[in-house]
């Protein structure tokens, strides 16, 4: 069996992407249950597959402790009949960790050996900024400073013992430069844009790279499916488990656009976002909209 990891920032439409694969299985035409997907445990940072497999309390360790530790459940994780649904041949585990290493030096998801290649999922970071401010209830001034930051994390906070597992962000660019420029596993690049303009191409193409059989018919019906407006239908029906808190004011499925933040930033955030990412946006073909002299300016 392959582990293939869906790796990106926060926001960036990792979610999205898992309610498409697991509209790929759908029975006669009834959409995966958003609260219930087949594989809800299969993110990097869960805590129970680490206590199960190493039969220890992870709420005992410190972070840099379980750091050392989580190659080896990844490791174990990639092991033929590992995982829970021992029959497919392909196995997707989200992942928001950048692409670092333990204290002791080795790749933190076990490199090759715990997976067998990456979905780098990016998104506009102007886009990114303004969602995240949504998501955590901050301002858009707080979600771009940290989007800038090289020590940014989740699930950091001392004196807390979060459901997940802290996981090592660092600063947007360096967060997708990591997953891009490592050489221990391959990688396939998705931009959330292009999801939104051609999303059963891009799948398709994906599912490709991770070995995933799946037909034309089973791709026509995940995108129709997992599209937003049916996404949005079930979150306001009956919540969902991975949106912001408390409901009902915040909703995760919110717009669902490519651009939205020209009419949620101002120009002086976009700049600010543009002075502190150019290099990586001009990379994935994200056009500035503040020359660069004066957004360097600023």
């Amino acid at each position: 069996m392959r582990t293939v990891w869906l790796a990106s920032y926060p926001k960036s439409g990792n979610t999205w992407f898992r309610m498409l694969l697991a509209n790929l299985s759908a029975q006669n035409g009834t959409p995966a249950d958003i609260n219930d997907l087949p594989e809800r445990d299969g993110i990097a940072s869960a805590r129970a597959p680490f206590d199960y497999l190493t039969l220890i309390d992870s709420g005992l360790l410190s972070h840099d402790e379980i750091d050392t530790l989580r190659p080896r459940v990844y490791e174990a994780l990639a092991r033929p009949g590992a995982a829970a649904d021992a029959g497919s041949r392909v196995r997707f585990a989200k992942v928001h960790d950048a692409y670092l290493h333990t204290p002791k030096g080795e790749p933190l998801l076990a490199g090759r050996k715990g997976g067998d290649g990456a979905i780098v999922i990016v998104r506009d970071p102007r886009d990114v900024a303004s969602s995240l401010a949504h998501h955590w209830k901050v301002s858009t001034g707080d979600a771009i400073a940290f989007m800038a930051k090289q020590d940014a994390a989740l699930c950091a906070r001392p004196g807390r013992l979060d459901n997940q597992f802290r996981q090592k962000l660092r600063g947007w660019s360096d967060h997708i430069g990591g997953w891009l420029d490592q050489t221990d596993i391959p990688v396939h690049l998705v931009r959330y844009e292009d999801m939104l303009t051609g999303t059963e191409a891009v799948l398709r193409e994906a599912l490709v790279f991770a070995q995933r059989d799946a037909s034309a018919e089973q791709i026509a019906g995940a995108v129709a499916l997992a599209s937003f407006p049916r996404l949005q239908a079930q979150e306001r029906a009956k919540g969902f488990r991975e949106g912001p808190r408390p409901y009902p004011d915040g909703r995760f499925f919110r717009r669902g656009e490519a651009g939205a933040w020209r009419d949620e930033l101002t120009a002086e955030e976009v700049a600010r976002i543009e002075r502190d990412h150019a290099p990586m946006m001009r990379r994935l073909g994200y056009e500035l909209a503040v020359p660069a002299r004066l957004a360097c300016a600023g």
